[in-house]
């Protein structure tokens, strides 16, 4: 795994395109971003495959809201893996919890097991565990190579004590990388780069479009009350350069 890595989270192949020509080295592909992100379809996947020759990593979350799966979202999930996988994706982003807060290291393992040779990240249902340094533990067990954390608070530049800490224990043990998200920008990663030895960043550098739609029917909402349904969101290619500037500056001094 390369030193430094920025993986931008994109949900449209407009998106992946701007990301790559931004400089990101990797793409976690999801979709329904405003809401968290929730599972791509396989086609969606397959036209970014087409345009973009950057590694992807799809998320795998079946729905909006917490980690605790039941039996049939984990036979939709490992179904998806296999999917995925004979599709040419580079790895899977995954998180299952217990009712406790713990992780399910069954589910994991079995979601993993239909992924043989993909690597692994382990998604934000990390930040809402009960323990992380017994989640870490466990995830290294797991084999996991990458957790995606903001440090349990709302975005990373809150977190980052306990990303600090998390940092010093994967370089003492040589356990799974530690990712930053969540509010990650530009000048956010020149702060970690400065305070922390954290070096992989995750971000989706988004920007808000209006709709090119002439007509708007008002008050029919489609999905959350309250939701502009007139407003796309999409990478800005701009803000993931700089970010992938800051990058390439630390890996050359």
């Amino acid at each position: 795994m390369k030193s430094y890595l920025l993986e931008c989270c994109v949900d449209s192949t407009e998106s992946a395109l701007a990301a790559a020509r931004g400089g990101a080295d990797r793409l976690e592909l999801c979709s329904g971003l405003v809401i968290g992100g929730i599972s791509p379809g396989l086609s969606l996947f397959e036209e970014i495959r087409q345009h973009c020759a950057l590694p992807i990593r799809v998320l795998l979350r079946p729905r909006f809201g917490d980690f605790l799966y039941t039996a049939h979202e984990i036979s939709v999930m490992a179904r998806e893996v296999e999917l995925f996988q004979k599709a040419g994706a580079e790895g899977i982003v995954i998180g299952c919890l217990q009712k406790d807060g713990s992780l399910d290291v069954g589910q994991m393992r079995e979601l993993m097991s239909a992924g043989q040779g993909m690597g692994v990240t382990l998604h934000r249902a990390f930040d809402v565990c009960a323990d992380p340094m017994e989640a870490y533990r466990q995830a290294a067990e797991l084999g996991i190579d990458t957790i995606l954390t903001s440090g349990q608070a709302a975005d990373c530049t809150k977190g980052m004590s306990l990303l600090r800490s998390l940092k010093e224990l994967s370089m003492e043990s040589g356990g799974p990388e530690i990712m930053a998200g969540a509010g990650v920008t530009p000048e956010v990663i020149r702060q970690f780069l400065a305070d922390t030895k954290i070096t992989h960043f995750h971000m989706s550098g988004k920007k808000t479009l209006d709709s090119g739609m002439v007509f708007r029917r008002q008050g029919v909402p489609m999905g959350i009350p309250g939701m502009d349904e007139y407003s796309v969101f999409r990478t800005d290619e701009k803000v993931v350069a700089a970010a992938a500037s800051c990058l390439a500056e630390c890996a050359q001094a």
